[in-house]
């Protein structure tokens, strides 16, 4: 992961020359993820064939390969995905992946080093960036969930903006990565949103990579091809809006509820592998259902839990619980970290974006 901070601190001096905004975003630094080309100097006995079935398959970098287990390769080869390879071949590419991948242990100091080093995307809301200690962490999956009406989705909006930004304005100097499956992205937003912080409006659509998933089986196909999209440009946030709603319609009753289980966590794990891979930060909303067995009074727990059960619970370094109040306010809290302690903070809804709420309720 030392490789991913040289290669942010590339971007940054890349973009030195557009203070404003990061419009233009590198494709290839020499510290960044690895292409599989890199696999042959390792081993010239690997083809290129082989190369072309692995990126055929979502591996587009040595990372992907070096993060996958030897039995997921064997089960792609099975679907009809990869060639049905030789345990050999695959101990092969996996030992030429491993010598360009560092996969042992380091010191503690070191890994300090670089936590201290992490980029965090801001909010929009300072209070709310207090809260989560500088923002949205990259290198890690974020979970939003909540109600509708919550502000979900309009924080994925403002995200999509902080991408962009510098970093000396707490910025991530990349694009923006948005799975739509509910059909709530909304370009005029992001207008709305570049206008108050005096953006270029077109410079920030075009820094927004978006597509609409209509099944779970096509979900899981577009994180394939976002791996692809980001060995071409440099990303700095993968939003998934929401990340369960076509999992629970694709599986209905306690028959589909194991097979639901498993894809679902499926699609976390590649998720996982291209925030290992990419450095980019991760943030997924979730739907909440309501629970029927809560005994009414004042010390009654919550009146629903989120989607996904541990399977989602377990996948996720941060989960941020979001709730409505009073107007335009919104209320967050952190409902597990490795990190943040529990807490809660408000933040407001304005037609410019996300910002802080006053005493009286206004900006």
């Amino acid at each position: 992961r030392f490789r991913l901070l040289l290669f942010w601190s590339a971007m940054a001096s890349a973009a030195q020359e557009q203070p404003e905004l990061a419009s233009e975003c590198v494709s290839e630094v020499a510290d960044g993820p690895l292409r599989l080309s890199a696999l042959q100097e390792q081993d010239p006995s690997i083809s290129t064939k082989d190369l072309r079935a692995l990126a055929k398959a979502g591996f587009h970098t040595v990372e992907s390969l070096a993060f996958t287990a030897a039995k997921r390769l064997r089960e792609l080869g099975k679907a009809g995905d990869l060639p049905v390879w030789s345990d050999d071949t695959i101990k092969m590419l996996q030992r030429a992946a491993a010598k360009c991948v560092p996969l042992g242990f380091q010191v503690a100091s070191e890994c300090l080093a670089q936590r201290e080093q992490m980029i965090r995307l801001t909010t929009g809301s300072a209070r709310l960036d207090g809260l989560l200690q500088g923002g949205i962490e990259t290198g890690s999956i974020t979970e939003l969930h909540g109600e509708f009406r919550s502000g979900k989705s309009q924080l994925c909006h403002q995200l999509c903006i902080s991408a962009q930004l510098p970093l000396d304005q707490r910025g991530g100097e990349g694009k923006a990565l948005f799975i739509d499956t509910e059909g709530t992205f909304r370009p005029e937003r992001l207008k709305d949103m570049a206008r108050k912080r005096g953006l270029n409006e077109e410079d920030v659509l075009n820094n927004v990579c978006c597509a609409r998933a209509y099944t779970a089986e096509h979900q899981i196909s577009l994180l394939k091809m976002a791996a692809a999209l980001m060995t071409e440009s440099r990303f700095a946030l993968v939003i998934v809006d929401s990340a369960t709603a076509l999992f629970r319609t694709d599986y209905t009753g306690r028959g589909d509820l194991a097979e639901r289980q498993q894809q679902l966590g499926q699609f976390l794990r590649m998720l996982q592998r291209i925030v290992d891979e990419f450095g980019v930060a991760a943030v997924i909303t979730n739907q909440v259902m309501a629970t029927v067995d809560a005994l009414p009074g004042p010390y009654a727990g919550p009146t629903s839990r989120p989607v996904g059960g541990h399977v989602l619970a377990h996948a996720c370094q941060t989960r941020l619980s979001f709730r409505k109040g009073r107007g335009t306010a919104r209320v967050c809290k952190v409902v597990d970290s490795p990190s943040l302690p529990e807490g809660e903070s408000e933040f407001a809804i304005l037609p410019g974006g996300i910002a802080d709420v006053t005493k009286e309720g206004k900006l």
